[in-house]
């Protein structure tokens, strides 16, 4: 199987001041981004994915094919409610010529491990051949872990691989002995650990701060490659300074719309209820990537 490789943002997506979706800046992003990294993964968190309707989640996948690179691989989060929402939001991206569906776990409520294979599965079965479809664990978001014994069985079902956002490399390590082979995937679903999850042999990560750097990310990716260790490991500490920096507006996802403004990519919303940063708090971020004359 074609496993995803190098730098693969989770791609905000722009609202207008009304909250609606701003399909001009959504073009702009996409084509400021899909020369400089290997892919794009959206509709997750990051993009306010669980926040829009089907239709809006359908129309970005849309845009984002269109106007990307043919040879930048999409993925798209398809994580919804309900199995029949996930199933609709996977089929639909096949259609499109997307190349990875991704889920998270069906979020708000609890769920068992038989309740959570039954959710997969029924996926898995529906998409067949024609789009490989991954497990995005994020036990943050959807409310709960997703267990590696379950992992194991949706992987005999057909699982093509794991989104890890844990932010636990022992948990990544343990993908990587128990279930990594030359038919299933793992991606790492943050850029503070790159290094380390390289060294267990990780092939591709999903920075946030890619949005606005992608540049710096895709440098630490191919220093890591080249195994120019101190080029990466000096690489990893300043993009974790930035991530530091993206902490002043609150989360990290606000964060990234007011650096998308303050490097001139675009100017955009993120839907509410989350508010955008403040002019205080973009002020402050500017000041401090000027400190780390990444500006």
């Amino acid at each position: 199987m074609k496993k995803l490789k190098g730098v693969v943002p989770p791609m905000i997506t722009p609202f207008d001041a009304e909250g609606r979706l701003d399909e001009y800046n959504l073009q702009k992003l996409v084509e400021y981004l899909s020369p400089k990294v290997d892919g794009l993964f959206i509709c997750g968190s990051y993009g306010c994915g669980p926040l829009m309707t089907l239709e809006e989640r359908k129309k970005v996948a849309e845009i984002v094919r269109k106007y990307s690179a043919e040879e930048t691989m999409i993925v798209v989060h398809t994580g919804a409610l309900t199995t029949k929402d996930t199933t609709e939001l996977t089929l639909h991206a096949a259609e499109i010529g997307c190349d990875t569906a991704a889920a998270v776990g069906p979020y708000y409520f609890h769920y068992g491990d038989e309740e959570l294979i039954r959710y997969y599965t029924d996926v898995i079965d529906a998409a067949g051949e024609r789009i490989p479809f991954y497990a995005y664990h994020n036990p943050k978001f959807q409310g709960y872990e997703t267990s590696l014994n379950v992992m194991k069985q949706l992987k005999n079902a057909g699982l093509s691989g794991i989104k890890d956002a844990t932010f636990d490399l022992m948990n990544y390590a343990i993908y990587e002995r128990e279930l990594v082979d030359d038919n299933f995937d793992l991606a790492l679903g943050t850029e503070a650990l790159w290094i380390s999850a390289h060294a267990l042999g990780c092939r591709a990560y999903i920075p946030g701060i890619g949005n606005v750097f992608p540049e710096l990310c895709g440098a630490m990716f191919e220093a890591s490659m080249k195994e120019e260790k101190e080029k990466a490991r000096e690489l990893q500490f300043l993009i974790n300074k930035l991530r530091d920096i993206m902490y002043l507006a609150g989360s990290t996802q606000l964060a990234i719309y007011a650096i998308a403004e303050i490097r001139g990519i675009m100017t955009a919303y993120p839907r509410r209820p989350f508010l955008p940063p403040t002019a205080g708090e973009k002020d402050a971020i500017k000041e401090a990537l000027k400190e780390l004359e990444v500006i």
